[in-house]
């Protein structure tokens, strides 16, 4: 098999196909979701609205650790940058 064959996949391009189709994939759940605007029914006289509490708390958990990620990498290159 030659080296400069464009029929052979790389690591890279696998990479690159499998961020696609997970965004992809997203993309489409959360389009699907969006028709009738309501995802999650937080109404209820038994407690049926727990699922929704679940759900918010985690996306502020992930809202707040993604915020904690980005400032971490920002300090990093930050300390990169003087370091040069």
């Amino acid at each position: 098999m030659r080296r400069n064959d464009p029929n052979r996949a790389t690591a890279a391009s696998s990479n690159v196909r499998l961020r696609t189709g997970v965004l992809a994939g997203l993309l489409m759940l959360v389009a699907a979701g969006c028709n009738d605007g309501q995802l999650v029914d937080a109404g209820g006289e038994r407690g049926q609205g727990g699922l929704a509490f679940v759900l918010l708390a985690l996306f502020f958990f992930l809202f707040l650790a993604a915020l904690f990620y980005m400032d971490r990498v920002r300090q990093r290159r930050m300390g990169e940058d003087d370091e040069q």
